[in-house]
């Protein structure tokens, strides 16, 4: 690999992927819950940073923005909730319009189905393990975002197995984190997946977006 993409690329990624598993280790330990709520945030900011530095151009910068906006979103939800659930929403509505900048030409009805199950079972399937009526309309509009946001990564023109895929999991992180205060409450499992996958499917994203950009380059 060029010396270049060693300094650009390798430090940003392995800090990102080392800060993942760092919070991941920390969650259940003494460590002070503020700086706590702060390191879980860190890895999507390097995954900013490495979009900038690894593409120049608007996709790059949208997605980069997309990465922030998470890092922020998932760093304050627990402490200011609407704040941090209006951070998240965002974060989801610049990646789709990332996404629909890169449609596929040609989209395959199954293809067409599949967004169209992300889009609306999302929403419905989070409206129904939502425990908190006073949340339900909050967590749906959420869930509408995700979904729409799932969706478009799945019919866009990005690898479907990277992007779409991680896209995926985020849905998959957010239906199992409602579920442990519902149905899975006395499991463990899924409080050990929620971070895990979502953090690999913003890793997939931002990773298999960038590479196709500069593949197209």
């Amino acid at each position: 690999m060029p010396k270049r993409a060693l300094i650009e690329r390798r430090p940003w990624l392995l800090a990102s992927l080392a800060t993942a598993i760092a919070y991941y280790l920390l969650a259940d330990s003494s460590f002070p819950g503020a700086y706590l709520f702060a390191l879980r945030g860190v890895p999507f900011l390097l995954l900013a940073i490495y979009a900038l530095l690894r593409h120049a151009g608007q996709d790059s910068r949208t997605l980069a923005a997309v990465m922030a906006l998470a890092a922020a979103g998932v760093a304050v939800v627990d402490l200011f909730f609407y704040p941090g659930v209006l951070l998240l929403i965002l974060s989801h509505g610049m990646a789709i319009a990332l996404y629909m900048r890169h449609r596929r030409e040609v989209i395959t009805a199954s293809q067409k189905l599949a967004a169209a199950a992300l889009l609306l079972l999302t929403p419905v399937i989070v409206w129904q393990l939502t425990s908190d009526s006073g949340l339900e309309t909050t967590v749906t509009v959420y869930a509408i975002a995700l979904g729409g946001m799932a969706g478009a990564a799945w019919t866009s023109s990005f690898p479907r197995y990277r992007v779409g895929l991680g896209a995926v999991l985020l849905v998959l992180a957010a239906l199992l984190d409602l579920a442990r205060a519902g149905p899975l409450a006395a499991s463990e499992w899924p409080e050990m997946l929620v971070w895990s996958f979502y953090y690999l499917g913003q890793f997939l994203i931002c990773t298999g977006v960038i590479q196709t950009l500069r593949k197209r380059a």
